[in-house]
């Protein structure tokens, strides 16, 4: 049914607007290629192998990978209900929780990550087109480092012309990023499959590696000292999709069906994760027989290779990552720059800003280690976003059952205007939740001028689970009397 809501309110436009019948298609295998074009990607890629580099077996890192995963599809599909049902991106579902006004933080916290993801993809794929110019040109493209940026000139112009590549989809909207994962997730499963073989035979096979022992099996390098790396690595995984457990209501409210939704993000992320780990970790486990050390970086891999095939395979590489960015962290952040400003930006403007911002905060620094990559990025902002999606679950499962007026999210005066359009109880669960996991922080990001932060470095190896739980306790207690209010009314809106 068509949802009627105030269109002259200030905080609507028409990409926030709930999604008409009409436009409802997607079905269930849409959101397994969804999922495939996602996973199948560099930086799942990277997380997988850079396990290796931290001293992991295979065996063990394949299975902290999917056991993350397997953890991260509960709330995905959890948060996905609300979408399906109302028909409403995240921008708009999380005023319910944060208020009509405040809904702008937990927007603007979630974009802000977008943007990193969005200037990290930039990042590999502009890599990679630099690599195939070095191919094609005979390694002409080098030369000094700009001061300040780190990059020289030919890596510089490589990632503004990948970027600039993002612009033509931004302006179509999210319906071309369906089609583009639709069309490129079969390929993308073959090119897997020929880099498996190429591993099998430069390495003489997989029984080497693949049964070779971690670093923590005694006499390692690192005995006794795995539940200190599993830890904050589970995190991590589990990090790794942490955004798209945020806004993937913005895919969602396109379902045809809550089955659809359900069925197909249960399919599409567990299981295309775990091989797709599979094949990062044995490939990166192969490098160390044929290089003599593992190398985690899939592009700096393909530019040690031999033959024209290499430049084929980086152009491909190119056209994946391009995909994989359109759909996890431009539409997200599109519809959220649209929801803090909603007068003056919309999808396009906001996908805009994204990649603005994606430059401006120089992601090549981001990945620059496999260690900087897991404890300060991905553990980093999973901090950030647990206790937001903590306050998600709790509003939308605990408080409200899942029932929720649409028509009163766009509505400045109405239930979810809480104080001035915040809800203190929002703000005061986020603050506790993201508190705790400062100080482990600063210590991970800054480790000179923060040598010590005793049991808070514990605490912060499972940041985003310890901010979801601590955010979502506070705000059930808080909500307590909307809480027992709604379930009153309950029985009288059991129907909607």
């Amino acid at each position: 049914m068509t949802i009627q809501v105030d269109k002259t309110s200030d905080i609507w436009n028409e990409d926030l607007a709930p999604t008409e019948p009409q436009a409802r298609t997607w079905t269930w295998l849409h959101y397994v290629t969804l999922w495939i074009g996602m996973v199948v990607c560099i930086p799942s890629y990277i997380a997988a192998s850079s396990l290796l580099e931290q001293g992991m077996s295979a065996t063990e890192a394949i299975a902290t990978v999917f056991l993350g995963n397997l953890i991260v599809v509960v709330p995905i599909m959890l948060v996905g209900h609300a979408g399906a049902k109302y028909g409403i991106p995240f921008a708009v579902l999380v005023r319910s929780s944060f208020g009509v006004r405040g809904n702008k933080l937990p927007a603007l916290l979630r974009a802000i990550v977008a943007c990193g993801w969005f200037g990290i993809q930039c990042w590999i794929g502009g890599n990679a087109i630099h690599v195939i110019g070095n191919i094609l040109l005979g390694g002409a493209l080098t030369g000094p480092r700009i001061p300040f940026i780190g990059l020289n000139v030919a890596q510089l112009c490589s990632f503004l012309i990948f970027w600039a590549l993002h612009l033509y989809f931004i302006r179509k909207g999210p319906e071309s990023v369906r089609w583009v994962e639709t069309f490129t997730a079969p390929i993308k499963i073959l090119i897997v499959l020929a880099l498996l073989i190429w591993a099998y035979d430069k390495a003489g096979g997989f029984g080497d590696f693949i049964n070779a022992p971690s670093h923590f099996a005694p006499g390692g390098k690192q005995e006794g000292r795995f539940w200190s790396v599993f830890a904050p690595s589970l995190t991590a995984m589990i990090g790794v999709w942490a955004t798209l457990a945020l806004n993937i209501p913005d895919f969602t409210r396109f379902a045809r069906s809550q089955k659809d939704q359900l069925l197909g993000q249960a399919i599409g992320l567990p299981v295309p994760m775990a091989l797709f780990s599979l094949v990062g970790i044995v490939v990166t486990s192969a490098t160390v027989v044929i290089y003599g050390r593992a190398i985690w970086d899939p592009v700096d891999l393909a530019s040690r290779m031999e033959g024209f095939a290499v430049a084929i395979g980086l152009a491909i590489i190119t056209i994946d990552t391009l995909c994989v960015n359109l759909a996890a962290n431009v539409v997200g952040p599109a519809y959220d720059f649209a929801a803090i400003f909603p007068r003056h930006v919309n999808f396009a403007r906001g996908g805009y800003i994204t990649a603005v911002l994606g430059v401006v905060m120089m992601p090549w620094r981001l990945i620059e280690s496999s260690e900087g990559y897991i404890f300060t990025w991905l553990i980093g902002y999973g901090a950030l976003l647990g206790p937001v999606l903590g306050i998600m679950l709790a509003d939308y499962w605990l408080v409200r059952r899942r029932q929720l007026d649409v028509a009163a999210l766009f509505d400045l005066s109405g239930p979810y205007a809480y104080r001035g359009g915040w809800n203190p109880a929002a703000v005061m669960a986020l603050t506790l939740g993201v508190l705790p996991n400062i100080p482990g922080f600063l210590h991970a990001a800054f480790p000179r001028a923060f040598p010590e932060v005793g049991l808070f470095a514990d605490i912060y190896d499972y940041a985003l689970l310890v901010g979801l739980a601590i955010a979502m306790t506070v705000y059930v207690a808080m909500m307590r009397a909307e809480r027992a209010r709604l379930g009153q009314a309950l029985p009288a809106s059991a129907s909607r």
